[in-house]
């Protein structure tokens, strides 16, 4: 058994859910829209670049990858 407490107790979950929401009533303003809107960008077209992944996809995985990336901080 594992006697050790977690290092982080953190809720990623809850973190996401805090940050989608504000970005969709801060709209633009908020701090992560533009990093968030610009991986999602740089995935479309290295979605549609790439011949084994569609846009749609490059442009999910963009985007998540950013707003992990505004996250984890």
């Amino acid at each position: 058994m594992n006697d050790q407490e977690p290092r982080d107790s953190k809720d990623w979950v809850e973190d996401v859910k805090a940050e989608v929401s504000g970005m969709a009533k801060e709209g633009i303003n908020h701090p992560s829209s533009k990093p968030v809107l610009t991986g999602a960008a740089i995935g479309a077209v290295a979605g549609a670049i790439l011949p084994v992944v569609s846009w749609p996809i490059g442009l999910l995985a963009g985007a998540g990858f950013m707003l992990y990336q505004r996250i984890k901080k």
